[in-house]
């Protein structure tokens, strides 16, 4: 069915636009028989012309040259002498050739104009549909809170959307016409030439920015600058997109003064650590002779005067001999610890059974003579470093057969 319409429709067509063509010539040859029926003449000539626009303009091309045709004919059939025929005097052929020049100018002028027209009415409607478009494009920028607007190459503000008003504090109205960095006082972290430099070159730009705001205070954004270009890839327009990080730059300069202030407290507390492992050091190893020396002439005292001493007197030079042994064994663990500090940890699968058994066999000596009941129920493995987990195991063992010592029956 809609293969026979397309042809009809086109006949339809071409029999309607060339019988304008008769008709318009038709209707122009009857009002000019008309009028010279009604002794009014030289009207043919300005009718025909008529009929011949008429129909290019509606028309156009084709029907329009069936229309000088038929003009010319009817014009020299019945009124150029001789009347009805088609022969043509020699006094008449300028006439005619006048009359048929003008025709196809006014022909050509129809067919030019009706054209230009048609142009002009489709370029209407695409600015009209542009129009539209750009109009929807920036209601659409207009819902949004980020910060968005447009200048030219000269920096002068040329759209400002509702965003940019939010944050900066100025109105489209205010903003618009004048020049952005003016406006905003921007501080750009590199010379403006390296980066027209750079957004000519890529077509876009991202920096952070520092801008002023209407009420006098800064900002700090993330900046995004693309270039639009024309038809003929002349840049045109900058569209700029902008992000407050103000916060978050706040945020960070913070903690870069917390971490730089930590950083000073952590090297003067490794100077201290230093400085207290080195006394500890000296102090073990300062003390470790005469608290040798007090230990062996008190023993050495306590054998060769002990006959001569009384009760009391033996009893002060026991409690110098153990109080003199206590504060070698408390030398020795300064000793032992400023060596854990400067000892490199090694983290491996240890089995805290085994080392209790060692600790146990390490103060062995000390639990000569004494009524003692061990409880050791099950132990795991554990991950850590076996020197230093034994030595504290060592401690904790020697420190409780130490301070049970006045029990009959101590149970650890």
């Amino acid at each position: 069915m809609s293969k026979l319409t397309m042809p009809l429709r086109r006949v339809t067509s071409v029999v309607l636009r060339y019988g304008l063509a008769v008709v318009s010539v038709a209707i122009a040859l009857g009002l000019a028989l008309l009028a010279q029926l009604q002794a009014v003449h030289n009207l043919e000539f300005p009718l025909f012309l008529m009929a011949i626009a008429v129909t290019v303009w509606y028309a156009g091309a084709g029907p329009g040259v069936l229309a000088v045709v038929l003009s010319g004919l009817s014009f020299n059939y019945f009124f150029t002498q001789p009347l009805y025929t088609l022969y043509i005097e020699p006094s008449d052929r300028p006439y005619f050739i006048v009359f048929t020049f003008f025709a196809c100018m006014i022909g050509w002028f129809s067919s030019r104009r009706r054209r230009i027209e048609q142009a002009l009415r489709q370029a209407r409607d695409a600015l009209e549909t542009e129009v539209a478009a750009r109009t929807q494009q920036a209601s659409l920028l207009d819902l949004t809170h980020d910060t968005i607007f447009v200048r030219d190459m000269s920096d002068v503000i040329t759209y400002w959307n509702r965003g940019a008003q939010e944050l900066y504090g100025w109105t489209a109205e205010e903003a618009i016409g004048k020049r952005t960095h003016q406006l905003l006082q921007t501080v750009f972290p590199v010379p403006m030439d390296e980066i027209r430099a750079e957004l000519l070159r890529a077509g876009r730009w991202e920096g952070e920015l520092e801008k002023t705001k209407a009420d006098g205070t800064q900002v700090v954004v993330a900046s995004r600058w693309s270039l639009r270009r024309d038809e003929q890839e002349r840049p045109v327009a900058i569209l700029e997109t902008n992000n407050d990080i103000t916060e978050r730059k706040r945020t960070e300069g913070a903690i870069r003064t917390l971490n730089e202030e930590l950083a000073k407290r952590t090297t003067a507390l490794e100077a201290m650590n230093k400085e207290l492992e080195a006394f500890a050091y000296s102090i073990s190893h300062d003390l470790r002779a005469p608290l040798r020396h007090m230990v062996g002439y008190t023993e050495l005292l306590q054998k060769n005067a002990s006959a001569i001493l009384d009760e009391k007197s033996r009893r002060y030079m026991m409690m110098i001999l153990e109080s003199a042994k206590r504060m070698g064994n408390l030398v020795d663990d300064l000793l032992a610890f400023s060596r854990i500090s400067r000892a490199e940890t090694q983290r491996t699968m240890v089995s805290l059974e085994q080392l209790v058994k060692e600790a146990l066999s390490e103060v062995q000596q000390e639990t000569d003579g004494r009524n003692i009941v061990w409880s050791i129920g099950a132990l795991p493995d554990v991950y850590g470093d076996r020197s230093m987990l034994r030595l504290a195991l060592v401690n904790l063992i020697a420190n409780a057969i130490k301070f049970t010592r006045i029990r009959l029956q101590a149970e650890i």
